[in-house]
């Protein structure tokens, strides 16, 4: 797809539900690709880890593992990377901390609306805001959005997923991104123009390749 649209790009990694799939061999053979822009989704999530105590602590320590190999490898090839955190917040932090993930930077893929990842803008990355912005139960994410430096917004779609309020139940497309445009206007207290001129350009910052592009 990529190959075909002048416009697509693509990331290559391993979620962490995929662990056990994870070959940097096969990762090589398209991180050189001229429209790879970036490694992942790459992170942790302990949302759903085996109930046995023991094959939960093997499962934690393996994605622990995959996730800190993506960023050396993120590291190697100079690409950011693009972070996926879902309860797993407090370890996720620490990693791109101590393995020094700002080299590259990224992005926090849906970002959780947890202030205990705040601290990573000042390591180069960004905040990844969704459709989830608009849904009536996202108060945690409508109250810490301002507290993001304007700097690391982006605004992403996670399609088909999480479809911003009113087509929510819909297969999300990225022309919805609108409505997370809107609503990040009206909580930020800035026009409609202003907050896509922002996160464009954020985007542009963060992924080389697009600064090309109008």
């Amino acid at each position: 797809m990529a190959e075909k649209y002048n416009e697509v790009y693509f990331a290559v990694g391993i979620h962490p539900y995929d662990i056990d799939m994870y070959d940097e061999n096969i990762m090589e053979k398209y991180v050189n690709h001229p429209k790879c822009i970036a490694i992942g989704e790459c992170g942790l999530d302990y949302y759903r880890l085996p109930e046995d105590e023991e094959e939960k602590l093997a499962n934690i320590k393996k994605q622990k593992e995959v996730f800190i190999s993506q960023i050396e490898f993120a590291k190697k090839y100079k690409k950011p990377l693009i972070i996926h955190i879902r309860e797993a917040s407090n370890d996720s932090r620490q990693i791109l901390i101590d393995y020094n993930a700002k080299e590259v930077g990224g992005v926090l893929h849906c970002f959780n609306a947890s202030e205990h990842l705040l601290l990573l803008a000042e390591h180069n990355f960004y905040f990844g805001i969704g459709g989830v912005l608009t849904f009536k139960n996202a108060k945690k994410l409508v109250e810490i959005l301002p507290k993001i430096p304007k700097d690391k917004l982006l605004i992403e779609t996670d399609a088909p997923y999480l479809t911003p309020h009113p087509h929510r139940g819909e297969r999300n497309e990225p022309y919805y991104t609108i409505f997370v445009s809107s609503k990040m206007s009206e909580l930020l207290n800035i026009s409609d123009m202003e907050v896509q001129n922002l996160t464009t350009n954020n985007a542009k910052k963060l992924f080389k390749e697009f600064s090309s592009l109008s």
